[in-house]
């Protein structure tokens, strides 16, 4: 029997997974009430807004992907916001802007979250929005222990927070000081936001989807709209050093909704894997599954081996080249070539003996690859590793941990399904806005200031964002709903786990608690937009023998803590016994899976 940090959970009533504990148990909570996997991920995805503030927010983004008992076949829930209507280049660049900026006004899109939780649940919800928000009201108002990195985090923009961003002083330094690690925080003018959109919707009379609809209006077109419009027009200091006003307007929200799609799926290993869209980074890990299977090599899928981790780094460094290139809310993406068998033999033949330092995009239907200057070699820049402000708050080279994104994922009896990824928004990112009491996100930075790109900026475009949710079925029935926290790292972490659970037949833990690795060998998708061509940075855990030879194939190992590199949550569930279950990562000693 092999050690596991926790049990694989199983039972069949319900499961729940996610990045923090009050999430999941909360989420549970609804599932015992008698609602269902959707009701449970809503609340999940609000209390996960006050209780991992530093790692996702309401002035953020969600994307989603469902299965219903009813109609199995996966769908997309698109809650990234787009660029606003006065986000062009020219306006950053008449700031004398090259790249936009880490954080700040500037740097934020369109909040998505609240509008696709509220459209999750009116289409696939049963319980009223009272019910699924009387969780976070409760947090945000009557107040909860914070986690020790939260704290850390406003320690980290102390100084920013008092000197530029007094909104944001006067919520997290209360007596002056950051919080500690298990103090009781309250976030009193959130309580008050959402118990608003409550009274907005119990006004509309008592028919459930009514009420849904009145909350959302009083978020898009209402009082949270106003608020921000008025908010967005201060001029407050950004990751550029000087301050400038956003672009949001209340216009703005007004015209956003979140929308329904179709996922990008490859079929592999008697499986169907199904992902966002390429204005996602999703994709990508469907073109590595595809570039492993062209290697036609078993060793290919051996996560403990120098070879086979040496194999999934060079594809996943082809796939992440093809992103730069090809990826982007841009309709001239090349979606069938890149999904096709005759390019991921065509990809796989680049892959030899030795680690590849250089950035190699592919020319699917023939066509030239169009990167951004910034990217070529010699142009990029190094991060300030002052400034805790700028890209996604997660785990540096060094493996130090700074945050993550979040997840959750649920599991349902009637075998409804749904994997989720919130993100932006985070307390670093932007000023609170005092009367509502959160900031918004910083999303516009994965824009390229360049015309002529897949990910080029441009007014009601979606950022090629990295929250990359992941659902499988199996002969037409959703099996596995999993994803991870961690910016360009989120489909690194997922294909061993992949690999180990789906193909080695590991449990849900041990696939999990597995030592894991990632390359820096890739463009950055936050500013400043950097890569480390080579350097794979791998958890202490494994042995010097794996670790001397992967140096002998090439890569620049660079050892990290021995439980520091991904936040992994999945959830399972078996169409042939009806018996669910569910793990999560204990690193970050936060996320936890509950059910029975």
């Amino acid at each position: 029997m092999t050690f596991t940090t926790r049990p694989t959970l199983q039972g069949t009533f319900g499961m729940v997974s996610s990045t923090h504990w009050l999430a999941s148990q909360s989420a549970m909570g609804i599932l015992e009430r008698g609602g269902n996997a959707f009701d449970a991920a809503v609340t999940a995805g609000f209390v996960l807004h006050v209780v991992e503030p530093h790692l996702n927010g309401p002035g953020g983004e969600v994307p989603a992907i469902v299965a219903t008992a009813q109609d199995p076949t996966p769908k997309v829930l698109c809650g990234q916001g787009p660029a606003p209507a006065g986000a062009t280049i020219a306006h950053f660049r008449s700031l004398g802007m090259d790249l936009i900026p880490g954080a700040g006004p500037l740097a934020a899109a369109v909040p998505g979250a609240v509008d696709a939780w509220l459209l999750l649940l009116r289409d696939h919800g049963t319980l009223s929005l009272a019910e699924v928000l009387e969780p976070a009201i409760g947090y945000a108002g009557a107040g909860h222990p914070l986690i020790g990195r939260a704290g850390d985090t406003v320690a980290a923009v102390r100084s920013l927070f008092e000197e530029h961003w007094p909104t944001s002083a006067q919520l997290w330094l209360r007596n002056g000081r950051p919080p500690a690690a298990g103090e009781m925080v309250t976030n009193p003018a959130y309580a008050r936001t959402l118990r608003r959109l409550v009274e907005a919707g119990q006004a509309a009379g008592a028919d459930r989807e009514a009420q849904i609809e009145a909350a959302r209006r009083a978020w898009g077109t209402g009082f949270v709209a106003e608020a921000v419009d008025r908010f967005s027009r201060q001029p407050y200091q950004d990751s550029s050093g000087r301050p400038h006003a956003g672009l949001v307007t209340g216009a703005d929200l007004a015209a956003y909704s979140a929308t329904w799609e179709e996922p990008v799926t490859l079929d592999w290993q008697g499986y169907s894997v199904a992902k966002t869209g390429f204005w996602g980074q999703g994709p990508l890990l469907l073109q590595t599954l595809a570039v492993l299977d062209a290697l036609d090599d078993t060793g290919a899928y051996d996560t403990a081996s120098a070879t086979g981790i040496h194999a999934q780094v060079e594809a996943l460094k082809l796939a992440f080249a093809d992103r730069e290139a090809w990826y982007g809310d841009d309709a001239d993406v090349p979606a069938k070539a890149l999904l096709s068998r005759e390019y991921a033999r065509e990809r796989a033949a680049l892959i030899g003996a030795r680690a590849s330092t250089e950035l190699r995009p592919g020319r699917p239907d023939g066509i030239e690859p169009r990167l951004a200057a910034h990217v070529h070699p010699g142009a990029g820049r190094r991060a300030d590793p002052g400034d805790p402000t700028t890209g996604e708050p997660t785990v540096q080279s060094d493996g130090v941990t700074r945050g993550d994104t979040c997840h959750v994922d649920v599991v349902d009896r009637w075998g409804n399904m749904i994997s989720a990824t919130p993100s932006g928004g985070w307390l670093q990112s932007s000023p609170t806005i005092g009367e509502l009491g959160f900031p918004l996100g910083s999303r516009l930075q994965m824009f390229w200031l360049q015309e002529g790109l897949a990910s080029s900026l441009a007014p009601g475009r979606r950022p090629r964002t990295t929250l990359s949710p992941t659902m499988v079925h199996r002969d037409g029935e959703p099996v596995l709903a999993c994803g991870t926290p961690g910016g360009d790292q989120q489909d690194q972490w997922q294909v061993p786990f992949l690999l180990r659970h789906l193909v080695g037949g590991q449990p849900l833990q041990e696939a999990i608690d597995a030592p894991a690795w990632h390359t820096l060998s890739l463009p950055g998708s936050f500013y400043p937009r950097e890569m480390e061509p080579g350097v794979l940075v791998v958890e202490d855990r494994f042995d010097e023998d794996t670790r001397a030879a992967l140096r002998a194939y090439g890569h620049e190992v660079r050892l990290s803590d021995a439980w520091s590199l991904g936040r992994l949550c999945a959830v399972t569930r078996d169409p042939g016994t009806g018996v669910l279950a569910a793990g999560a990562n204990p690193r970050g000693m936060q996320g936890y899976a509950c059910g029975r």
